[in-house]
């Protein structure tokens, strides 16, 4: 299974890199993106957060986005600390571009899915995911899939 995954994200993530060339965003920008123009301005440390990745690869990601002109970074006003980000004029102009990516994409990865089956892969990678995030007693165990030897 761990292996399949892999794979899929792969190919997908190849997709979106060639679904948002057109954009100058690479992949993983875009996420980081929507984050502004879903809640505006906002802190670093925050983005961080939300997106889950680690500190040095969102201070990349967003010295990409600044040199690329789609992003600023200021001290914020109450904590000189802290750093606030916000979509440029030119990175809130490409909100309907990455829209577009993301139809596509969406249209590409379900091509020929009932909406049953479609509703059951998107449970399944809900409980992925949730397994990958949440620690479990099972975790280090050899088999974690409740399946004996003879399954």
């Amino acid at each position: 299974m761990s292996e399949a995954l892999f794979r899929a994200a792969r190919v997908h993530r190849i997709l979106a890199g060639s679904l948002l060339r057109d954009t100058g965003l690479y992949p993983g920008q875009e996420l980081l993106m929507m984050q502004l123009w879903e809640r505006g301005e906002q802190r670093q440390a925050d983005l961080i957060k939300t997106l889950g990745l680690d500190p040095s690869t969102v201070t990349k990601m967003l010295q990409r986005l600044e040199q690329s002109g789609f992003v600023t970074r200021k001290p914020s006003p109450n904590d000189r600390r802290a750093v606030v980000v916000s979509a440029t004029r030119a990175g809130q102009a490409l909100r309907n571009q990455v829209r577009q990516a993301w139809r596509a994409l969406e249209e590409a990865t379900a091509v020929g899915f009932t909406e049953e089956e479609y509703r059951q892969a998107m449970q399944v990678l809900t409980r992925i995911e949730a397994n990958l995030t949440t620690p479990s007693p099972a975790a280090g165990a050899a088999d974690t899939t409740g399946r004996t030897s003879t399954d």
